[in-house]
């Protein structure tokens, strides 16, 4: 979000926007399917898509609407069920939910009070209100719902119902990896207007030089990792990695199956062959930290990772993006849903960082070697839940976004996190190595 915060008519627009964005996706990701689908669970590890649904509007009212206008609640009854930490994903199906249609009025009833609320409002006075903070953390919040969404038709059965125009072909021949410098560079950030409590404080961290793969890791490289026994040989993997292996049986990145001597995949209900020019998608932390040490390598920690993405060394400044400060474009990355995979590796030049590394922001989901900590002088707001109580070494940092990710949620200070375990979501990785390796 770069709207001029100096003018409370452009960012009301910009607000706007970002809310009517979020709502035109979230209705494309659930009028779709019938209600029969809406409502069923397709993964235990997911939410009926029918919860989210009414999810994203009862946290629109419970923040913007009570906690902001001071309203009270329209349907207080409700409250615990669309409580993300009363129950557990598995559990969800179960509940008393709203049927679809009513989800739908109640979501639609909420937005109309938060557009008289917008128009209404100072967007200034008081820490949910400067720069629009609290109508920002909404607009995010649906966006990540939407990718949870995305993520639900991933898993789902059935015939396609998603549909979207293929990524742009990459045409450029690129070194396979690019250096960052050493030295100090400042981490998170204190200026991001919508930022969330643990992209901040700004920080300085000092680091030795290290090498970096200009892209993500492909599907033809991760397939020689298959064909050489990566999937069988203790020695790449962690024993927590190498016990869940043999426990769960992977033998390949999810939604992989072998025909013959050809790799196929199953995408939103189509079933194609593997590309071998796009990064590997659906991989574990364990099989991209196996990857990395099968290749003599490992994965980058999270602040390598943000250095390559925002360090400018002709400035000494960190940007907001790999490109720059302004907001992404479709010549910049893979964002938003524009595209239902990710692009070939080596794909928008036009945003790469200043070390020439390439999609750092979107196409997938980047593994780093870090647990999810909080950075020195971290304060929980506007609510502990959302981070402080993931912290710890249970999470690992995923970094830079996919190709299910919107613009609102994504930038170089963004943080990600899940177990190590994760594969449904659109998750991928990109290797390094210390630049005193020979």
């Amino acid at each position: 979000m770069n709207a001029d915060r100096t003018d409370p008519a452009v960012l009301r627009e910009a607000i706007a926007a970002e809310l009517q964005t979020a709502r035109d996706r979230t209705a494309a990701l659930t009028d779709c399917v019938d209600d029969r689908d809406l409502t069923a669970q397709h993964s235990p590890l997911m939410s009926p898509l029918v919860w989210d649904l009414a999810h994203v509007g009862n946290q629109e009212e419970l923040w913007l609407l009570r906690n902001v206008g001071g309203h009270d609640p329209m349907h207080p009854e409700i409250d615990p069920l669309y409580d993300a930490f009363e129950h557990s994903r598995a559990e969800r199906p179960g509940l008393p939910l709203l049927p679809p249609d009513e989800a739908r009025r109640y979501a639609h009833e909420v937005r109309g009070r938060v557009f008289d609320l917008l128009e209404a409002s100072p967007l200034e006075g008081a820490p949910l209100l400067d720069a629009g903070f609290a109508f920002g953390m909404i607009a995010q919040h649906e966006q990540q719902h939407d990718e949870t969404m995305l993520i639900t038709h991933q898993l789902r059965q059935g015939a396609a119902v998603l549909a979207a125009p293929p990524p742009p072909a990459a045409a450029d021949r690129l070194p396979a990896e690019v250096l960052v410098p050493a030295g100090p560079f400042i981490m998170g950030t204190d200026t991001e207007p919508w930022a969330l409590d643990n992209e901040r404080p700004a920080h300085q961290v000092d680091l030795p030089a290290f090498r970096l793969d200009t892209a993500p890791v492909t599907n033809a490289a991760y397939q020689e990792f298959i064909a050489d026994g990566g999937y069988l040989d203790p020695r790449w993997w962690t024993a927590e990695g190498w016990t869940h292996r043999m426990q769960a049986g992977l033998s390949a990145p999810l939604f992989w199956s072998r025909d013959g001597g050809q790799w196929l995949r199953r995408r939103f209900g189509t079933v194609e062959p593997v590309p071998p020019d796009e990064p590997v998608l659906h991989v574990s932390w364990y099989e991209a930290d196996a990857y990395a040490r099968w290749a003599g390598r490992r994965l980058p920690t999270e602040a390598e990772w943000e250095k390559a993405a925002r360090y400018d060394p002709a400035t000494e400044r960190s940007r907001r993006y790999p490109w720059g400060d302004q907001e992404p474009s479709a010549e910049h990355a893979n964002l938003g849903q524009r595209h239902l995979q990710p692009a070939p590796a080596g794909s928008y030049p036009a945003g790469a960082a200043p070390c020439g590394a390439r999609q750092l922001i979107g196409d997938v989901w980047e593994w780093t070697a870090s647990d999810f900590l909080p950075y020195p002088g971290f304060t929980a707001w506007p609510y502990k839940e959302y981070s402080e109580v993931f912290f710890g070494p249970e999470y690992k940092v995923l970094r830079g976004g996919s190709f299910a990710v919107a613009p609102v949620a994504c930038r170089g200070t963004f943080r990600n996190w899940d177990y190590p375990v994760r594969r449904q979501i659109f998750s991928g990785f990109r290797t390094a190595r210390d630049a005193e390796d020979a």
